[in-house]
């Protein structure tokens, strides 16, 4: 349901980063991973699945629309996500 504007204590422009910014250059992350540093947590921070899913909704696109910086590793396990890191 939407809420009147002048209900929200703190309004902030809408800004996306880049990955360089997000991402060590020496590491490798999953998809979930990448979806807690966008938000600004830790890349081991546990979370309830609901959050889990928003943060995947946001990192999905994300990464796509960056997918020319991203390299792919397979993953360590046939259960276990891939891995993603930047191209350099």
């Amino acid at each position: 349901m939407p809420i009147a504007r002048d209900s929200a204590d703190d309004l902030r422009p809408l800004a996306f980063r880049e990955p360089d910014e997000v991402l060590d250059p020496d590491k490798l992350y999953t998809v979930y991973e990448i979806g807690r540093l966008l938000q600004g947590l830790d890349p081991d921070e546990e979370l309830d699945v609901e959050t889990e899913n928003v943060l995947l909704d946001w990192a999905i696109p994300w990464m796509m629309n960056h997918a020319e910086e991203f390299v792919f590793a397979e993953p360590t396990d046939e259960t276990e996500p891939g891995y993603y890191g930047l191209a350099r």
